[in-house]
Order: structure tokens, then C-alpha cells, then sequence
């Protein structure tokens, strides 16, 4: 697909730019925060919220807090603390458990979590004005926690970065999991996702929770592309995490996070402005012509040009080494998929030549392969 249109005179920050969105709660409050700045958005939900469907676990951690009262409650999400009050109330165990938490301090992650608690009759003490998992962390780690015993509500998945970082401060945690995360009915438009990361085919994914992150990685994995995916979020596809907590599985595998200083969602999409721009854009004069690199389209002395992805790979490939020539094999590997054969490179240059429409701009030097004909960079 090639198109081009005139650039608007104020484009706004994010035009030109594709960021996939991985969340399954708040899915559509965040696209439409990033497409009112301009951002192409791929939505691909990661995981579903299931309730758990053997629950000994939870009764368990529910009778352990009864016979041993924990000094301090986390509650991270609204749903799963209402859930744990339900469960303990069916088992018949409710009142002794509201008994066990009364006087106790309550840590409420968010308004949701604060409105639940208030509902079982508890009273929070403090929430994190980032209303994070983070801030919550941050909060407790402030103070001695050596034999601090403290029950976190689960949401979702183990928090092995959560738990195990207090537990290495001398807490005593008890793990009280709800419910659980799984894949979506339809997993098609999360293989899409992974597909597209690996071959490099957007510009940013940004995630909100650490199942989501986990869920994407165990996809690539089944998909036999998990390689390629994180070489492509660690200097192609720009990771985005709404705070550390969910940046920790991409981090232990070696893959650098762009996180905003407060873990909101609004301070994450200025912080996807700030930073995508610099990381996926470039300036160069082109034989007196500016052309400009957006994310998965170009702007040629003020012509918006949307290209393919193969096209659109082969400029951005010469544009990382403006002026050097490139062999067909040295181009072959920024391909989608790496391309079958050299065939491949000279029909994605010939169309890359008609999208800019002036040949004059991708010079073929005989023989030895073709160069953006580059006066200058800035």
C-alpha cells in the first residue's frame, strides 16, 4: 500500500507513529488517549480475567490471616478484593475474617481497591497517589520490614517481583490469589501483535500490566519467533511500561523499558509523546529534498507518504547510514521476515521509488547495490 497527502501544518505529535496496546482493562480509554495525539493503534488485549476454578488455594491464605493476623492488608484491585469478601462469605468464614483484618493497617492500590474495602466495612489508611503496585512497594519498603507479616490480594498472576522483594526485606508474605489472567478466546489479533514486534512492523507496545508483558513473551515463544521479538524490542520497537513492576519481565530479559515518572495512564501516553518521536523519526536533506521518517510513513518536503512495510524497511534501512551504499544482501535482513531472496529488495525499492515519487532520491550505483542520495542529516 502506498499513499502520500499533504502533511498537516500542526501534525499532531504522535502522526505517523503505529503503538499497539496490550491491556485488557481501560483498553479503550488508553487508544483513544493515543489516537486524539495522532498514533495509528493496533489493540491486541493480551489476557482475560477468569475467576480461579480451585479455590483451596485462596481458602488456604483466607484461614492462615484468620489464625494469624497479618499487620498489614494490600489490596490491588477492586474485583479481587470483593472476590476474596464473597469467597470467605460463602465458606462461612467471612465475619471471622473482617474480625482478623479489623485495626489492621490497609493499603488500597487504587480508588477501586479503596471503594472495595470501604464496602467490606475496613477502612484504608493510604493509597499511592500513582496507584501502582510500585507505590505500594515504594511505601513498604520505606520502613523495616523484618517480620512484618503482610497479605497482598493477588491480581491475576503470582507478583513473584512484588513478593519476592518484600519477602527479601524480611517481610512475611501470605499470597491471597482471586482469580487469574488467561489468554483470550480468540488469541488471532495477539499473534498478529507478536508477529508484527518481530518483524519490526510498528513502532512501540505498550504495556500496563506484568501478565500482559509475560503473556506476549510465552506467545512468541509458541510461535518460534521469541528471538526475534525481543531483538526487535531492544532497538527497534519501543517498550513502553506503565511502571517497574510491569517493566520486570521484559527487564530480565535484557530488554530496556521507557517508564514515566508516575504510574498513570495518563503520564504513560505523555511519556510515549516525549519519547517515540526522537526514538522512531529523522530528518535528512535527500538531493535538496527534506525528507522526514515517521514511524511507518515519511514525509517528503511536506508530502505525507504512507509506504508498505517492506518499502518503508529498505528506507529506513538506508536512512540509518545515509549516503553508504547497501548491497542487496546488506538489505535483505531488514525485510519483514527477512525476505526470501534479492528479488525481494529491488521490487520493495521500486516501490519505495513510486511512493517517494522521484527515483532520483534511492540511487542504484551498478553493482555494488543502492544509497539515499544524502546531503546532510538533522
Amino acid at each position: 500500500m502506498l499513499d502520500s497527502q499533504a502533511w498537516p501544518e500542526q501534525a499532531l505529535p504522535l502522526t505517523g507513529f503505529t503503538v499497539a496496546v496490550t491491556a485488557a482493562r481501560r483498553r479503550e480509554e488508553l487508544q483513544a488517549l493515543l489516537e486524539q495525539r495522532g498514533a495509528r493503534v493496533i489493540a491486541a488485549p493480551a489476557l482475560r480475567l477468569v475467576p480461579l476454578a480451585d479455590k483451596a488455594e485462596l481458602l488456604a491464605a483466607t484461614k492462615d490471616c484468620i489464625t494469624v493476623p497479618p499487620d498489614v492488608v494490600v489490596a490491588t484491585t477492586g474485583v479481587g478484593f470483593r472476590g476474596w469478601m464473597e469467597a470467605a462469605d460463602g465458606w462461612g468464614i467471612a465475619e471471622d475474617l473482617l474480625a482478623a483484618l479489623s485495626g489492621v493497617e490497609v493499603l488500597a492500590r487504587g480508588p477501586k481497591a479503596r471503594g472495595a474495602v470501604r464496602a467490606a466495612g475496613l477502612a484504608e489508611d493510604w493509597s499511592p497517589p500513582s496507584e501502582s503496585s510500585s507505590g505500594v512497594l515504594e511505601h513498604l519498603l520505606r520502613r523495616n520490614l523484618t517480620g512484618v507479616r503482610i497479605a497482598v490480594q493477588l491480581h491475576g498472576e503470582p507478583l513473584p517481583d512484588f513478593l519476592d522483594i518484600l519477602r527479601a526485606a524480611g517481610a512475611d508474605v501470605v499470597a491471597v490469589p482471586v482469580y487469574r489472567w488467561v489468554l483470550p478466546r480468540d488469541v488471532g489479533a495477539l499473534e498478529r501483535l507478536v508477529d508484527l514486534v518481530a518483524v519490526r512492523g510498528l513502532d512501540a507496545v505498550v504495556f500496563t500490566s506484568a501478565p500482559a508483558v509475560a503473556s506476549l513473551l510465552a506467545m512468541a515463544g509458541r510461535r518460534g519467533c521469541l528471538t526475534a521479538f525481543l531483538d526487535a524490542l531492544r532497538g527497534h520497537v519501543l517498550p513502553v511500561c506503565v511502571g517497574p513492576v510491569t517493566a520486570a519481565p521484559l527487564e530480565r530479559q535484557r530488554v530496556a523499558t521507557i517508564q514515566p515518572a508516575r504510574s498513570r495512564m495518563g503520564a504513560l501516553v505523555r511519556e510515549v509523546v516525549a519519547q517515540l518521536p526522537s526514538y522512531r523519526s529523522r530528518t535528512l536533506l535527500v538531493d535538496g529534498h527534506q525528507l522526514e521518517l515517521r514511524g511507518h510513513c515519511a514525509v517528503l518536503d511536506g508530502r505525507q507518504v504512507t509506504l508498505a512495510p517492506a518499502p518503508c524497511a529498505v528506507l529506513r534501512a538506508l536512512a540509518d547510514q545515509p549516503g553508504r551504499v547497501l548491497s542487496r544482501q546488506d538489505l535483505l535482513p531488514a525485510l519483514p521476515g527477512g525476505g526470501s531472496d534479492e528479488h525481494a529488495v529491488e521490487m520493495a525499492v521500486t516501490r519505495l521509488r513510486v511512493g517517494l515519487g522521484d527515483p532520483r532520491l534511492v540511487q542504484t550505483v551498478v553493482k555494488r547495490g543502492y544509497r539515499l542520495a544524502c546531503d546532510m542529516t538533522y
